[in-house]
């Protein structure tokens, strides 16, 4: 017996023919793994964590030890001298706009240099939404972007523009979103870091680092970045965190932006984790070795979906620094059929027919295929995107290779065979 047994024969030996060409690639991907989960291994043995640590705590979340810990771990790991791990923060969208909150006051300007951020974030900025729902806009926190250049780089010659003197943080988006360009590397992010702090060494700089965590063996904090932030639904919580985020950083802006999350006095002091610090420790140690199943799956979705004639981004022997697998579709009707299947082989609600839909933050109506165990984890195997052309499927994550590979087959069965 045999996993592909039922499918179309030609199908069968198309997935044999992608298994030996991106062999070599899933091999270095095991590598990357190894350093990353020695690097999370050191940090859990530097710090001592101990299942004392695993308890939480409630009410104030005074003398939370479990809490403390997992910050020092964060820190260790991405290299800064403090970090912020809190079940509090509900998204990667809530961590990048309490960084933001925390680092900026009325009069300031907030520069994008990687063209415009992504959906959710332009609604905390002000960009869209409804005048007057508590954004930086109304009160008085400005907003640029600098353009891309034709090809999709980092502009020298945009940023040294629009980097003006009220200007006094950056933000740098790792990961595309919904945008059609590549994700930038981190040795991208790094040159983008020593020219943005060469034109003014006073401006702080925002890593907007989702999906990005463990995808390469080091973090753009390791390079200069003042703060970053991401969510454990994605690459952190290795498919265990059930919610939360975290902010990394320099010891002071950490500081302000834990006021911002609690309040003036209570900063990061406080603040109860309940039951979420075993999840959170666990599924943080498990991270670089989940991170990289979902890379492998995106590598293998990637080969076989343009062998099938598809335009896909990245390509399977590119370098990856995020989760995320785009495919143009050219035509609604396809772009659904996929995202069905890939829903019909997940292991929650793979009974459900996901229907393009209005969601909050968006402006396009949204295809959302995710079975997940923890609702909207993008570490977890799915796919979504707006309907819009040129209908493009934005898949990301995989707890295991095997599932991505078993949905992935059986969507290129629907669709081609």
């Amino acid at each position: 017996m045999n996993w592909t047994d039922g499918l179309n024969t030609k199908l069968i030996e198309l997935v044999k023919d992608v298994d030996q060409q991106i062999a070599p690639k899933l091999m270095a991907i095991d590598e990357q793994v190894l350093f990353n989960q020695k690097k999370v291994l050191d940090a859990f043995r530097k710090e001592k964590i101990s299942e004392e640590e695993l308890n939480g705590s409630t009410g104030y979340g005074y003398d939370d030890t479990g809490r403390d810990a997992l910050d020092a771990v964060y820190a260790d790991v991405f290299k800064t001298e403090d970090a912020m791990v809190r079940p509090q923060i509900i998204s990667g969208t809530h961590a990048i706009s309490t960084a933001l909150w925390g680092m900026l006051r009325p009069g300031d300007k907030l520069l994008y240099v990687t063209g415009m951020p992504y959906d959710t974030v332009q609604e905390v900025i002000g960009i869209t939404g409804e005048p007057n729902g508590g954004s930086l806009k109304d009160f008085n926190i400005k907003f640029d972007y600098a353009d891309l250049d034709n090809e999709g780089h980092f502009s020298k010659s945009n940023v040294k523009q629009k980097l003006t003197d009220d200007v006094k943080v950056v933000a740098i988006q790792r990961s595309r979103g919904y945008a059609t360009r590549e994700s930038f590397t981190v040795a991208q992010i790094a040159k983008m870091i020593q020219f943005i702090k060469k034109l003014n060494a006073n401006v702080k700089i925002f890593i907007d680092n989702c999906y990005g965590e463990f995808s390469e063996i080091q973090e753009p904090t390791e390079f200069g970045a003042d703060v970053m932030a991401g969510s454990l639904i994605k690459n952190a919580g290795g498919g265990l965190a059930k919610t939360g985020g975290y902010i990394v950083g320099k010891k002071q802006l950490i500081k302000r932006i834990g006021n911002r999350l609690t309040t003036p006095g209570s900063g990061k002091d406080e603040g109860a984790t309940l039951n979420t610090l075993e999840a959170m420790f666990q599924g943080f140690f498990q991270a670089p070795n989940v991170t990289g199943e979902a890379i492998k799956g995106a590598i293998f979705e990637s080969a076989i979906l343009e062998k099938c004639g598809l335009n896909v981004s990245p390509k399977w022997n590119a370098p990856r620094t995020d989760l995320i697998q785009t495919v143009n579709f050219g035509k609604p009707e396809s772009m659904i059929k996929f995202a069905e299947t890939v829903q019909h082989y997940s292991p929650i609600n793979s009974y459900v027919d996901p229907v393009p839909s209005e969601m909050g933050g968006y402006d396009d109506k949204i295809i959302m295929a995710a079975g997940t165990f923890v609702q909207g984890a993008s570490i977890e195997f799915s796919a979504d995107g707006p309907i819009r052309p040129p209908y493009t499927l934005y898949i990301q994550g995989g707890l295991t290779y095997a599932h991505v590979k078993i949905a992935i087959t059986e969507a290129v069965s629907q669709l081609f065979f």
